[in-house]
């Protein structure tokens, strides 16, 4: 059954509401570091359901570089604030840019989305999205980026570009396909609508759905784990399959045997194999 969120997702396709915006008087991204190196990136416009704006697009990308090169980050998880993971592009912006034919409204597919999604699928350290509600457009296209999904059980998908006479952006055309296949998702991206949770598990959208009670406990398990773990050799394994999906088989061979190399002379390798024959648990620094 399709929530009130879920069907005014479906309403606003890719975008944000119009009316009902508070100003914002909080940073629209915020950065939040634990000590075992978990970077999480929350996007922060609950009263607009995280709908992207140029402010929230801009922050957006400069904290992923951030986190990206920054090198005590182990892990970067992507969530919103409030009762959605983000709706896509900003519609009052949206609205406003279209009707004073302003370039910029075109432009920031290639000064925003591209190099958001971008830096989700190449940084060299695993990517988590913790879908807390509603993702659509853009929304749905930032998590199709990550390695894994975790999904609140009263959340949803909407492909919502078709619906508004646009084509699909933010790396839906790539990532889509290669999760469901491209039939599936000609088909989800043609005649959008409201996927529910448990569908989407179902199709392969997300790797996990939780209740409500258990999704922070369940972001944070996969997190810790991930965030203790060989993350040298998570960053090439998960460069490879990208690199992979652009090559034939003789360069993606070639590219896994420098991948090899690089991660069997490294200090985790050596860490690995040393607590293997004591019988011990490895510890990894990531080097």
């Amino acid at each position: 059954m399709v929530g009130p969120v879920l069907s005014h997702a479906f309403t606003i396709g890719m975008m944000g509401p119009m009316t009902g915006q508070t100003p914002q008087t909080q940073p629209p991204v915020v950065l939040e570091t634990s000590p075992d190196g978990v970077a999480t990136v929350r996007l922060n416009r609950p009263e607009a359901m995280n709908a992207l704006d140029v402010a929230t697009k801009e922050q957006l990308l400069q904290t992923l570089r951030q986190v990206a090169e920054d090198p005590a980050v182990r892990v970067v998880v992507l969530t919103g604030s409030g009762r959605a993971f983000c709706v896509g592009q900003d519609l009052r912006e949206h609205v406003e840019l279209l009707q004073s034919a302003d370039e910029a409204l075109f432009a920031t597919v290639a000064e925003h989305y591209n190099p958001i999604v971008e830096l989700l699928v190449t940084m060299d350290k695993p990517v988590v999205a913790a879908v807390n509600g509603v993702a659509a457009g853009a929304g749905a296209s930032f998590a199709f980026a990550a390695d894994f999904r975790v999904m609140v059980d009263t959340a949803g998908i909407n492909l919502a570009f078709a619906g508004i006479a646009l084509s699909c952006d933010s790396g839906s055309s790539w990532t889509l396909p290669r999760l469901v296949g491209p039939a599936k998702a000609k088909e989800l991206l043609l005649l959008p609508r409201t996927i529910p949770a448990h569908e989407c598990l179902d199709l392969g959208l997300v790797t996990s759905v939780v209740p409500a009670d258990g999704f922070d406990a369940a972001v944070e398990e996969l997190t810790s784990k991930l965030a203790a773990g060989p993350t040298l050799a998570y960053g090439c394994i998960r460069n490879a399959v990208a690199y992979s999906a652009g090559h034939p088989l003789t360069e993606s061979l070639a590219r896994e045997g420098e991948y090899m190399d690089r991660t069997g002379k490294s200090t985790d390798h050596k860490a690995a194999v040393d607590a293997f024959l004591a019988k011990e648990k490895p510890a990894f620094t990531g080097a």
